[in-house]
């Protein structure tokens, strides 16, 4: 599973940065989530971000999409400070996609229903709205399922959807809540491989946590780690796991790539 990555991307457009977290902070109560975070996504990169539960990372998902507003501290995207633009804005103006951990499509309504009716509210062009809908069912090899409502279709078929509903309005940045849960290691290895295809064929870039280290680590150019509310170590996969501080954080003494 460690050689999804086949190549890592250096240069990223000459590091030119599309969106950048400057000294986040959150409280809920007296437990302090974020602390003066800061956290950098370069064009066409693929970044993971691990830590323990509960560390924030979710919840950095949510205050970039703006289901949450930090206490403290910017987010931007390709300079310009979005913190006051809604969601809907935040989707269509800033070009963001949002992968749900859980959820994230409609149950009773069949895998085309559920792409047409996001596809009619971001999409004006009836013509063109039927051509991503059906571009989509077939990058993501839903065909067979086209007509079965999404409730009745595997875990595997779901998180497909998900991503798919979530590149209906072309984003430029997707962010990925924990796309490796609960699912099988053929079902990860095609979402890994759907992931660098993002990158390569579409130059989207792309936030990823999960669980799963040493999936995330498959196929991303870069990772985070992040505890106590800081990003406390962040480099390649190799570099990474070589690090003291983020041993000492998340992986322990015994953690390999392989």
């Amino acid at each position: 599973m460690s050689n999804i990555k086949k190549f890592r991307i250096k240069s990223f457009k000459n590091k030119s940065t599309i969106l950048k977290l400057e000294k986040l902070s959150l409280k809920y109560g007296r437990k302090i989530i974020l602390d003066n975070l800061n956290l950098q996504l370069n064009k066409g990169q693929i970044l993971g971000m691990l830590g323990p539960n509960g560390v924030g990372k979710s919840t950095i998902f949510n205050i970039i999409t703006g289901l949450v507003t930090p206490d403290f501290g910017s987010i931007i995207i390709n300079s310009e400070k979005i913190n006051k633009y809604p969601i809907y804005q935040r989707t269509l103006k800033f070009k963001i996609g949002f992968v749900p951990q859980n959820g994230g499509y409609f149950h009773d309504l069949t895998v085309y229903e559920n792409l047409k009716a996001i596809a009619e509210i971001t999409i004006k062009n009836i013509s063109y709205r039927e051509e991503k809908i059906n571009s989509l069912i077939s990058k993501f090899e839903l065909d067979p399922i086209r007509d079965i409502k999404a409730e009745f279709i595997s875990g595997g078929q779901k998180k497909k959807l998900v991503i798919a509903l979530s590149l209906i309005s072309d984003p430029e940045i997707l962010l990925l809540d924990e796309p490796f849960a609960a699912l099988d290691i053929m079902t990860i290895k095609t979402l890994q491989e759907i992931i660098v295809d993002l990158q390569s064929s579409s130059n989207i870039s792309v936030i990823l946590c999960d669980h799963q280290a040493r999936d995330l680590l498959a196929c991303v150019d870069t990772a985070a780690i992040i505890h106590n509310g800081k990003v406390v170590a962040q480099g390649t996969p190799a570099d990474l796991i070589q690090n003291i501080d983020a041993r000492n954080a998340y992986f322990g003494e015994t953690f390999r790539i392989n």
